[in-house]
């Protein structure tokens, strides 16, 4: 099995250097899910080392349906950190992604805590922990060739997260959370590249909602040693299919049923 620290610094290294790696699990020897969490621990450390905290968590393989083929019981995560989120000034951004490998971006809905998760919240309890939601970009990267990789592999290299772009928060509190929890469970979205509807997805893509995938987080960081917090940003999943991204683009997220306002996102090289 693999060694986490020898794993997380040649996965450090393929990022900055932009080189194509092997996934672990296609290696002698594998990597298994307890050894994965171990190097994005590894990593994690590394990055505090360099000055930077980690300021979340995102998830991956928020799709119960896909659990059983992937050999899941739950879903995963990884940490996301104060120089990958950033606030979208009047819910626009602009990145540059020269850097990356082979970028790609996610809508999703992101959460900030107010108060720690129980470990057997249901959608509305989750919700009740929340200060706020919001509208985000994801932008994932990956050094396996050809985007193929299992869930270890994502859980070992940062959970392919390069930034997170977060839209005007709406705050949750005891007149909004009933609402927020249905609406969150039925809202859509439609992903524009250039002003063209490229994706469709809704709510239920993020585990059936948002809502239900936080409280699913907070019960798998939980049996991990590792409770859900507040002050931490959740990133819940994305709602459509991914899309590559290449330089001199614009993409938007556009809601409905949900009281967020439109995000959008420029590409630079």
């Amino acid at each position: 099995m693999a060694d986490p620290r020898a794993l997380a610094a040649e996965i450090a290294a393929a990022y900055a250097g932009k080189q194509l790696i092997a996934a672990p699990t296609n290696r002698d020897g594998g990597l298994d899910l307890v050894t994965a969490y171990a190097v994005e621990s590894e990593l994690k450390r590394m990055r505090e080392q360099q000055g930077h905290r980690a300021v979340g968590v995102k998830v991956g393989f928020a799709n119960r349906a896909m659990w059983r083929v992937l050999k899941l019981d739950t879903l995963v995560w990884a940490h996301m950190y104060d120089n990958t989120v950033r606030l979208a000034d009047g819910n626009a951004a602009t990145i540059a992604i020269g850097s990356m490998v082979a970028p790609k971006i996610e809508p999703e809905i992101v959460f900030k805590l107010k108060a720690p998760v129980g470990a057997d919240a249901d959608a509305q309890a989750a919700l009740g922990a929340v200060e706020w939601i919001a509208l985000g970009f994801e932008v994932i990267d990956s050094v396996y060739p050809e985007w193929k990789f299992t869930p270890v592999d994502f859980v070992a290299s940062y959970g392919l997260h390069a930034a997170l772009f977060v839209g005007s928060p709406l705050p949750v509190d005891v007149s909004n959370a009933a609402s927020l929890t249905e609406q969150l469970a039925s809202f859509t979205v439609t992903l524009q590249k250039n002003g063209v509807a490229v994706a469709q997805g809704s709510g239920k893509n993020s585990l059936k909602s948002p809502a239900l995938c936080l409280a699913e987080l907070a019960s798998a960081m939980s049996k991990a040693g590792e409770p859900l917090q507040a002050g931490t940003l959740i990133s819940s999943g994305t709602l459509t299919e991914s899309q590559f991204l290449a330089p001199d683009e614009s993409w938007s997220a556009v809601l409905d049923g949900l009281g967020l306002p439109v995000l959008t996102l420029r590409t630079t090289a």
